[in-house]
């Protein structure tokens, strides 16, 4: 198993076995969806904590803004969507977790600069 350390993105990157996904062509197709109340990608907001790549099957860790954020469903199901689209992958998988809670000191700086903080 490869661990990959990304620069602005996730924590934890795993990368097991033979695989054709683009670890970055992924991580551009999740900057494609949005929290529905911060006009930020939910990348350079923080939310993503982890990768988990084997062959064509991703498992997207991630967490939210808030714990009872109504729209948590359509959130995931884009972040699905999104990781399809990308080159080699065939399946996903997105477990929520608040362990740890986000806070917005998980923002890249670009998110900070695009938020005025």
């Amino acid at each position: 198993m490869e661990t990959v350390q990304s620069v602005q993105g996730p924590e934890q990157v795993e990368v097991s076995g033979e695989t054709s996904v683009n670890v970055e062509a992924l991580l551009d197709a999740l900057r494609q969806v949005y929290d529905p109340e911060i006009p930020v990608n939910i990348v350079d907001l923080g939310l993503v904590y982890g990768l988990k790549i084997e062959g064509g099957k991703v498992n997207v860790t991630m967490t939210l803004t808030a714990i009872g954020c109504p729209v948590a469903g359509e959130v995931m199901a884009d972040v699905q969507e999104r990781a399809k689209e990308t080159p080699g992958v065939e399946a996903c998988d997105v477990d929520l977790t608040f362990e740890p809670m986000w806070t917005p000191e998980r923002m890249t700086e670009d998110a900070r600069w695009e938020l005025g903080i």
